[in-house]
């Protein structure tokens, strides 16, 4: 899919759930990492991550693209755009639009832990993927004093 088909896209849905026109510019933006889209509050532009279209589908992108239209069609009309307020809410449930975006699939691998820490007095085991001054830090168990146990890399 080309931004140009993005952009029809977006009109049509915006025209479709919301009865309004879509004016601004939407584009994929292959830098965006942690979600699906977002809505720039400066230019009103949309900007999504190709990934999730890639992974998921054409459904996924046109849930992405009807949240990302909730932001700027409330914005646009003065009311609460954010995912606290309740004129937010209350669109995202009017148009069937997700409140949270399916997880692509490198996301769900759970994260390595590279270092664990005992503490002495107690036995407490700690487990940390970056390293603890030893020094600093103490057990939350009981003040005891921390060594890094060696875990064989």
């Amino acid at each position: 899919m080309t931004d140009e088909q993005l952009q029809a896209l977006t009109e049509m849905i915006s025209e479709t759930y919301f009865l309004k026109p879509f004016k601004h510019k939407a584009i994929f933006n292959r830098r965006l990492r942690t979600t699906g889209g977002r809505y720039l509050l400066g230019t009103h532009n949309i900007e999504i991550n190709k990934k999730y279209y890639e992974e998921h589908g054409i459904k996924e992108l046109e849930g992405i693209i009807k949240h990302e239209l909730c932001h700027y069609h409330l914005h646009i009309e003065g009311k609460g755009y954010k995912h606290r307020d309740g004129d937010f809410r209350r669109l995202l449930e009017e148009v069937g639009a997700p409140r949270h975006c399916t997880p692509l699939g490198h996301e769900k691998t759970k994260a390595v832990v590279k270092r664990i820490y005992v503490c002495i007095d107690c036995g407490q085991h700690y487990e940390r993927q970056r390293r603890v001054d030893t020094n600093r830090y103490s057990c939350g168990k009981c003040r005891g004093k921390l060594r890094e146990k060696s875990t064989g890399y």
